[in-house]
């Protein structure tokens, strides 16, 4: 992985792009062993590692699994879908 990311970092320079380093943040999937791995670092500074993250409103986190996004998109519905129900029962 250490590998991987200092190649990106070294092409991405070739064409004008600085990957900022308190921007970037790594998320280990924890199906893959990473037993082994360090901390991933970017121009000699170690990444911060998170927890979950969120892409395009879909939440990612290390089970690699979609139970956190399901419960976080039902917990977002549940309000909406009640006064809804009770907006319709009104009229």
């Amino acid at each position: 992985m250490q590998e991987k990311i200092s190649v990106l970092a070294a092409i991405s320079a070739q064409v004008g792009l600085i990957i900022h380093n308190e921007k970037t943040k790594i998320l280990k999937i924890l199906k893959t062993n990473f037993s082994n791995i360090n901390s991933i670092t970017l121009n000699g500074s170690p990444l911060e590692e998170i927890q979950f993250f969120t892409y395009l409103g879909s939440i990612i986190d290390k089970q690699g699994g979609t139970d956190t996004d399901v419960k976080a998109r039902i917990g977002k519905e549940l309000p909406s879908s009640s006064s809804r129900a009770s907006g319709l029962s009104e009229s």
